[in-house]
């Protein structure tokens, strides 16, 4: 399988791709604890069917050290045991912020309450900026057909 477009070998793309990359580092320096933020990732990729994403997320999960039974229960975290009460809620909130146009009023009070009682200000403002880019990241991928299993922990630095 083949991209419809070369990501990598377009200037235009480097430049969007630097600054998409700079606010993933303004995240991942958060405090937003890293599991959680490779969670959310690879929850909302596996909605969007965006397998590059995929690849990439659960590859690098893996490499920080996350269990294989986390990493195969995240499609299902609803019914796992394997989730805190804090990963269960921003998994909530990644999944009603990927799914908003199937929902007429968007992101519910409620799931926006459960994450507010497990993360502070800052920590809200990394979680949905993650949501936000990882959607974005996705979109990209899924329209160009970026081919995924070929990723190696660590390779964009």
């Amino acid at each position: 399988m083949e991209a419809r477009l070369n990501l990598f070998g377009s200037e235009s793309a480097a430049k969007l791709m630097r600054h998409f990359n700079a606010s993933g580092r303004v995240i991942s320096e958060s405090t937003l604890p890293a599991a959680t933020q490779e969670l959310v990732k690879i929850r909302a990729s596996q909605i969007n069917g965006c397998g590059f994403c995929t690849d990439m997320h659960t590859k690098e999960a893996t490499a920080a050290g996350e269990s294989a039974v986390r990493l195969h229960l995240v499609a299902a975290w609803r019914e796992a045991k394997v989730f805190t009460d804090a990963e269960r809620a921003a998994l909530e909130l990644a999944e009603q912020g990927t799914r908003i146009a199937d929902a007429s009023g968007g992101v519910t009070d409620e799931a926006w309450a459960a994450a507010a009682k497990h993360y502070d200000e800052e920590q809200l403002t990394a979680l949905v900026s993650l949501i936000a880019l990882i959607n974005a990241y996705n979109r990209l991928n899924v329209i160009v057909r970026q081919p995924a299993g070929d990723y190696e922990p660590g390779m964009f630095g």
